[in-house]
């Protein structure tokens, strides 16, 4: 389980800091899931990987709700500095010492049990018990207890504000919604305190289910998922999540066939860096490459988040330009590693990295 260092929010600015990290949260779980799934490409492991890629949909969701929350209360999202990328392996941002380290590996059921699913864990999972309310100021939370606290806040501040003032005084046309990605009922502008609570609940239920049901909701169709904890779960049990009457809570892992075939899963190195591979290997231009489109895209993503919603499309793009370089990197044999294939370490690197004819090569 993921425990947050505890937080004050006495003020406007600490509230905006607190969903700023929040939204650095949210995006520091994509590179992991990326690594684990880009490396499940023709391997025939679809459902696998079909689980994975769901869950980093969602995540990109959140980040854009947690990005229009900001906005919305006056705020301004920071996508594209160095340190908003976490360094891998390492603990996430916010956490304190939990002994969870994450790392950029190659898919494993392992790391889908010991990592992915311990950073989506609930206080207790759903079929033992309710989640508890938010800690005391002085103990470390759990990722939804942190998202507890910010609701609290928000409603605290609004009251405070007093008759015709608000909190949410951020421009509605600076914030971002992308029906072609994201239905409307899940991504929208952020304006009061309800579609304020409507979309941190988003945000918690798709992570860790409800209080009563492991299953959400994700569109308002008749279709239900199991949140995220849950869903890697079927990975690790080989099977889906089913309504099961004869069930103790209810439910089992008694559904279809989740299988695994690790035959063709390239044998990344764990935990690459582009400084480890010579400047003049193959290995070391391609993950240039990769991270500078990275970077990229999270300067995409941060203009789009500002003022700029229209980049949307621009940063949707890019993400098929960066799947397109991680799985080169995947065929490129790692130089310092023979048997091991070079992987995706995502780093800051900005067009001054790159060389004239690097440059003239990406075209960005």
């Amino acid at each position: 389980m993921i425990l947050l260092k505890k937080i004050t929010i006495d003020s406007i600015e600490d509230l905006r800091n607190a969903v700023q990290t929040a939204i650095e949260l949210e995006h520091s779980t994509i590179p992991p899931y990326l690594t684990a799934n880009f490396t499940l490409h023709n391997t025939g492991n679809d459902e696998i990987s079909n689980i994975i890629g769901s869950v980093v949909g969602e995540e990109m969701l959140h980040l854009s709700i947690a990005s229009n929350l900001l906005t919305a209360i006056g705020g301004k999202p920071c996508l594209n500095k160095p340190d908003f990328i976490p360094t891998y392996p390492g603990p996430l941002p916010g956490g304190v010492d939990s002994g969870l380290t994450v790392p950029l590996e190659k898919f494993s059921v392992d790391l889908v049990q010991n990592v992915f699913m311990s950073i989506e864990e609930p206080e207790h999972p759903i079929s033992i018990k309710a989640l508890a309310n938010y800690a005391g100021s002085d103990e470390p939370m759990t990722i939804g207890q942190f998202y507890q606290k910010i609701k609290d806040k928000l409603k605290r501040m609004e009251e405070a504000a007093g008759p015709g003032k608000t909190i949410f005084t951020g421009k509605i046309e600076d914030q971002m919604t992308f029906e072609k990605f994201f239905p409307a009922n899940l991504l929208f502008p952020i304006t009061d305190l309800d579609s304020a609570i409507r979309g941190i609940d988003i945000i918690v239920d798709q992570g860790e289910g409800t209080s009563t049901d492991p299953f959400v909701n994700p569109d308002d169709s008749e279709i239900e998922e199991p949140a995220h904890y849950y869903r890697f779960q079927e990975i690790v049990k080989g099977k889906k999540l089913v309504k099961d009457p004869n069930a103790e809570n209810g439910y089992s892992y008694s559904g279809a066939p989740v299988p695994l075939d690790s035959t063709h899963i390239p044998n990344m190195w764990p935990n690459p860096k582009m400084s480890d591979y010579p400047t003049n290997s193959l290995a070391f231009v391609n993950s240039k490459f990769f991270n500078y489109s990275y970077t990229y895209l999270l300067n995409s993503l941060h203009r789009t988040f500002n003022g700029e919603p229209e980049q949307i499309n621009e940063a949707m793009g890019l993400m098929f330009s960066l799947r397109l370089y991680a799985l080169t990197l995947l065929k490129t044999p790692d130089p310092n590693h023979p048997g091991f294939m070079a992987g995706p370490s995502f780093e800051f690197v900005t067009g001054e990295d790159l060389t004239p004819a690097e440059r003239a090569k990406l075209k960005h």
